[in-house]
């Protein structure tokens, strides 16, 4: 029995980014987790394209934490991860979502971790007009994910992995 939720992603104040689909597979007061398995689509609006995704992600949503962290899964492994700084997540009616706030860290396959889009960020701070409050804490938020990353909390550890056991098949 397939638990189907849709994903969207949001820019600052609630503008529609993008948007696909997954199934829960876990969730709790603190997150959830969502298994993507190859071959879904993401309707990306802004722009205006469709695109198919030909890997399994388990991506973590935190509906209390400033961040959203996509997994992508090899072998009941994950080989590489991103992360988008995003107000915490909602989850109402089958639905996720979140405001990006387009600051990015990411670890590639075979790479260290790395900070991206810090220019997309200045050039859409002044676009949607972020509120210098909203700016300061998608600072702190970044900093903070990169303390969880480094001292390897969840879901940036093992225990990802023995939450795909029976889940890809």
């Amino acid at each position: 029995m397939s638990n189907v939720v849709k994903i969207k992603a949001l820019k600052f104040p609630n503008i529609l980014h993008y948007e696909w689909e997954g199934e829960l597979i876990h969730h709790t007061s603190d997150y959830l987790l969502v298994l993507c398995k190859p071959g879904r689509q993401i309707i990306h609006h802004t722009k205006n394209n469709i695109f198919t995704i030909d890997n399994t992600s388990l991506e973590y949503f935190p509906l209390k934490e400033w961040f959203t962290a996509a997994m992508e899964v090899e072998d009941e492994k994950v080989v590489s991860t991103y992360c988008n700084v995003a107000k915490p997540s909602l989850f109402k009616n089958e639905e996720i979502s979140f405001v990006d706030l387009d600051l990015d860290f990411i670890q590639e396959k075979n790479n260290q971790w790395a900070v991206v889009d810090e220019d997309e960020f200045e050039l859409n701070s002044i676009k949607y007009g972020y509120p210098k409050e909203l700016k300061v804490e998608a600072v702190k938020a970044l900093e903070r994910l990169k303390e969880e990353v480094g001292q390897g909390n969840f879901p940036f550890n093992n225990q990802v992995a023995s939450l795909l056991k029976n889940q890809i098949s």
